[in-house]
């Protein structure tokens, strides 16, 4: 099973339906950032949690040279293709800005894991994380990726990375280029047939004139 196949079966069974309709329902909108997002939604919001918003908007918490990195990592874990864009084309790396920001715990973890990587990167190859090869790049997550195969030395940033990889799948599939990805199609009105008629002779059953009159009366497609 490859990466995305994984990441598919961890999400269908793991996220609320109701994110998940809410999504779709902006299947044929453009992508937008949580930023935009949450200016689109400000009208039915209490007046407190636009201020609270607002203030989440105009802060900045990650570093330039930290949001490369997430978005390298990002795109490491959700690449393109034939079916999707990337997370970043999703607008990841703005969702777990503004994440940070309204959930303060995950910005100690997320910092300490980035400087960890950065220094754990100097040591191996003597450049930091976003100015390695793709190959380089790739190694290193590759040491961190997998929490039960990681080794002592690598245990903090495994524990990041497992950090990062959530906010990632959070992130885009919770975008419309998410919910596409997985196929999923949510509530969609449809014709039912009746139950067909193999079944009911299996079961020596049969509908009366009148529930095919009243019940089954349109014409079977």
């Amino acid at each position: 099973m490859d990466r995305r196949k994984s990441l598919k079966t961890l999400l269908v069974g793991s996220v609320a339906a109701g994110v998940i309709i809410e999504a779709c329902e902006s299947a044929d909108k453009k992508i937008i950032s949580p930023k935009e997002a949450v200016a689109e939604n400000d009208a039915d919001r209490m007046a407190e949690e636009k201020l609270h918003d607002k203030t989440l908007r105009d802060q900045v918490f990650f570093t330039p040279d930290e949001m490369t990195t997430i978005t390298i990592l990002a795109d490491i874990i959700i690449p393109r293709d034939e079916i999707s864009g990337s997370a970043t084309e999703a607008k990841v790396p703005d969702f777990i800005e503004f994440i940070v920001k309204d959930k303060p715990e995950h910005q100690v973890p997320m910092r300490g894991g980035l400087r960890w990587l950065d220094l754990r990167s100097l040591k191996r190859f003597d450049k930091p994380f976003a100015n390695l090869t793709t190959t380089q790049q790739l190694e290193m997550v590759d040491r961190i990726a997998y929490p039960l195969k990681a080794k002592a030395e690598d245990k903090q940033g495994s524990a990041f990375f497992s950090l990062m990889r959530n906010l990632t799948i959070s992130g885009f599939y919770t975008t419309p280029m998410g919910v596409q990805d997985i196929g999923y199609l949510g509530n969609k009105p449809n014709q039912w047939n009746g139950v067909p008629d193999e079944v009911l002779k299996q079961y020596n059953m049969a509908y009366t004139e009148k529930e095919l009159k009243e019940c089954i009366s349109f014409d079977k497609v």
